[in-house]
């Protein structure tokens, strides 16, 4: 029973941590993973970093899908300092490893199977106050 309502009792210290965030700490805990995160097994990645992250959780619907990125947070940060685009996105100047996950079919309630893609691509993301908040898309390096 103590450690049922220890684990209860984290939970929601960490639920009340990410209420608390700002919008680039969300930005970062959703999307940077730098240096990669190692798995027990690569096809487990998705699952294990999008619940590990909270980003989705019991009693929420599977996110659709979500991108990892894994270089270090002031290269998303440098982005931002860029001309945007016509959206009104930065784009990273060199491609960059990423993780993308997608949710394998259609059942959107937990548990979350996803599939994941490793590539390299360039990052667009939205800024406010000269941080990234959004992570907008990928778009694959000039060939």
């Amino acid at each position: 029973m103590a450690g049922w309502v220890l684990c209860v009792t984290l939970v929601l210290a960490a639920l009340a941590g990410v209420e608390g965030e700002s919008r680039y700490e969300k930005f970062l805990r959703q999307h940077v993973d730098y240096p990669r995160t190692p798995t027990l097994a690569a096809h487990r990645y998705c699952e294990t970093m999008l619940a590990r992250r909270q980003v989705t959780a019991q009693g929420r619907p599977c996110k659709p899908s979500n991108t990892f990125v894994h270089a270090p947070a002031q290269d998303l940060v440098a982005a931002c300092s860029r001309e945007p685009d016509a959206s009104g996105f930065q784009s990273t100047p060199t491609a960059m490893g990423i993780t993308a996950c997608r949710l394998r079919g259609g059942d959107t309630r937990p548990p979350c199977a996803y599939r994941a893609r490793q590539v390299q691509h360039h990052v667009r993301v939205a800024c406010r106050d000269g941080l990234p908040v959004h992570l907008a898309g990928t778009y694959p390096p000039p060939q």
